[in-house]
């Protein structure tokens, strides 16, 4: 485990660390929100989940570094989620968010702006600003559809205006840049934590009513 004490061990030497940060999975219905969770956390792949229902979880330990364990606690929310009341429940004390939308149905990117929106209205850093969010331009491996589609230019402005951290094209089927934006967002939400290192984002706090939890996805999607 990450935490190992390593070296002299004189004065100075930082604690070990360990957090646990909630982070969300949002987007359109068969964007590939659960794929692309099932490949991150067990290295597996299936074409055939079914629509999750409400929300699932699934749990992955990072050995960050030989001082720091990092617990990304990752919620998988239902694409038609972003229509009930529920989301302010589901969003409540994340400190990150993925929000993916599926380069083969432009009208999947059509509608990040408004998972983005609903996010930032209902969760917020403790300066009140949003918190770290990653952009997956999901299904690279496939055919995109070049009608809807932006560029990487066009992109990157999208991420600028839009308030993303950052975006990336990703396939949990071939397993492309999936680790990659993980630890994007992972090096955002630590960032943050220095920045507001006696809040409640330092999260030994977000136990979440669901202990002990298991590390394993429940989810069926996409």
């Amino acid at each position: 485990m990450a935490g190992a004490e390593r070296g002299g061990g004189g004065v100075g030497v930082p604690e070990n660390r360990e957090h646990l940060f909630k982070v969300l999975v949002i987007g359109e219905l068969g964007v590939g929100k659960t794929s692309i969770i099932k490949r991150y956390v067990h290295q597996l792949f299936s074409q055939h989940y079914r629509a999750t229902i409400g929300v699932d979880f699934a749990l992955k330990v990072l050995n960050w570094d030989t001082r720091t364990l990092v617990r990304l606690q990752l919620w998988d929310i239902a694409g038609q989620e972003r229509f009930g009341n529920m989301t302010r429940v589901y969003y409540k004390e994340a400190v990150g968010a993925f929000v993916v939308f599926d380069v083969t149905r432009g009208s999947t990117f059509e509608a990040v702006s408004k998972w983005k929106h609903d996010l930032d209205s209902k969760v917020v850093l403790p300066n009140g600003s949003p918190i770290p969010a990653i952009l997956l331009a999901n299904k690279c491996d496939q055919k995109k559809d070049s009608s809807q589609n932006p560029s990487p230019s066009q992109m990157n402005q999208f991420c600028k205006e839009g308030g993303f951290a950052g975006w990336f094209e990703t396939s949990a089927k071939d397993n492309i840049n999936i680790d990659e934006a993980a630890r994007f967002l992972v090096e955002n939400i630590l960032a943050n934590l220095k920045a507001f290192p006696n809040e409640e984002n330092d999260v030994d706090k977000l136990k979440l009513g669901l202990d002990p939890l298991k590390a394993e996805s429940k989810s069926q999607c996409c």
